[in-house]
Parts: C-alpha cells; sequence; structure tokens
C-alpha cells in the first residue's frame, strides 16, 4: 500500500493519513495482523513531522482500526474492517444535532447553546 499526503490540500495531513488506512483496510490492501511502518519510518518517508503521524495512529488506534504492541510495532487489527466503516465524527454530529433539536424546541437560544458547551469543555479536561 502506498501512502501519501498532499501538503496544499485543505484535509489536514492527519486526517489524510487515517482515511488512507482506513480505505486501504476497506478494499482489503491492508489485512488483520499486516504491520504498518513506525511513527518515525512513515514521517520520514512523508516528509512529514512525526506528531502527525503519531496524531493519526492514536486515532486510528482509539477507532479500532490498528492495534500497537509495544515495541514490537503497530498492526492492523482483527476487527479492522468493520471498524473503518465507522465514521466517529459524522455520529457525533448525528448526535449533537439531536440534542440541538431538543435545545431548540425547549427555546434555548444559539448564544446560550455556545456558552454551555464551552463552559461544559473547559470543566471536563480529560
Amino acid at each position: 500500500m502506498k501512502i501519501s499526503v498532499n501538503i496544499e490540500h485543505p484535509i489536514p495531513l492527519f486526517t489524510q493519513l487515517t482515511e488512507q488506512i482506513k480505505q486501504a483496510v476497506l478494499a482489503s490492501e491492508l489485512v488483520a495482523g499486516d504491520a504498518l511502518p513506525s511513527i518515525r519510518q512513515l514521517a520520514n518517508d512523508l516528509d512529514i513531522n512525526h506528531k502527525t503521524v503519531a496524531k493519526a495512529y492514536r486515532l486510528l488506534e482509539r477507532d479500532g482500526v490498528i492495534q500497537t504492541k509495544g515495541y514490537r510495532g503497530t498492526f492492523i487489527h482483527q476487527n479492522a474492517k468493520e471498524n473503518s466503516a465507522i465514521d466517529l465524527n459524522e455520529w457525533v454530529l448525528a448526535e449533537l444535532d439531536k440534542v440541538l433539536v431538543n435545545f431548540r424546541e425547549a427555546g434555548v437560544t444559539e448564544s446560550e447553546m455556545r456558552i454551555a458547551f464551552n463552559r461544559l469543555m473547559n470543566s471536563r479536561k480529560i
């Protein structure tokens, strides 16, 4: 599988990486157990910051697409194909939309929603 990024593209580099890996899994170019390059190696190959690759790998691990096995490396997760089909961002948007509809029906203003959301986000630093 060939991974490439376009630094001129408006989509962030880490998103380009995660999407390419998910698409490769869905197309069976990458299958469970396949090894991925180390963060440092992929960053060097793509001539990008290693923190960008690390962020992409963290998101892919969170989504159950890859798994890191300590010093042995990073591999495609056994449930990667199913997990690659799930778009967490779309799910979050759908869930937030439901809540916003309820707020609007209750007469809450957009300003009140923003203030409450920011207050919650700032008080729940994880």
